[in-house]
């Protein structure tokens, strides 16, 4: 799996665009969605995106994506769960102090966001704090309902 995650953060410019190509096919299936019940459906999707996102990235299905917002390395892969940069504790060959054999998961959040657009900005949003009521639910169907409640917003206030 490690290998696999350096590898997807390596290519993030490209598994981004792959990201949001499944964001937006899953925000046109919004009807679906709403006739299925979003209840009923995040059972079935949080299989697809804990298989789809363990293999690529090593996600550990907290329910609050930042995988675009963090150079497409999973912050939970931190040994500490730090989710907003590195700790104090980073070696000066860029390794974990908890982990000597790993690199820094930010170190490598900080290389992925090199490879995206507008990564360099993105990496520098501050996440909030995890929230673990949200662990074993789908990230994907908390996005996608929060981007079809923003537009319908911004489109009510024109």
């Amino acid at each position: 799996m490690y290998k696999v995650r350096l590898w997807s953060v390596r290519h993030a410019g490209i598994m981004h665009s792959m990201y949001n190509a499944v964001e937006t096919m899953l925000i046109k299936m919004d009807p679906l969605w709403q006739r299925i019940g979003y209840a009923r459906v995040d059972a079935a999707l949080l299989g697809v995106e804990k298989f789809s996102k363990g293999l690529l990235f090593d996600s550990q299905s907290c329910g609050q994506c930042t995988l675009s917002d963090t150079g497409m390395a999973c912050p939970m892969n931190c040994p500490k769960s730090l989710r907003n940069g590195p700790c104090g504790g980073v070696r000066s060959n860029g390794n974990c102090e908890v982990d000597p054999d790993m690199t820094c998961v930010w170190v490598t959040a900080w290389q992925g966001s090199q490879n995206m657009r507008d990564g360099v900005q993105r990496i520098q949003i501050i996440q909030a704090p995890l929230d673990n009521r949200k662990r074993g639910t789908s990230a994907w169907l908390r996005v996608i309902r929060e981007k079809l409640t923003a537009n319908a917003s911004n489109s009510n206030a024109i």
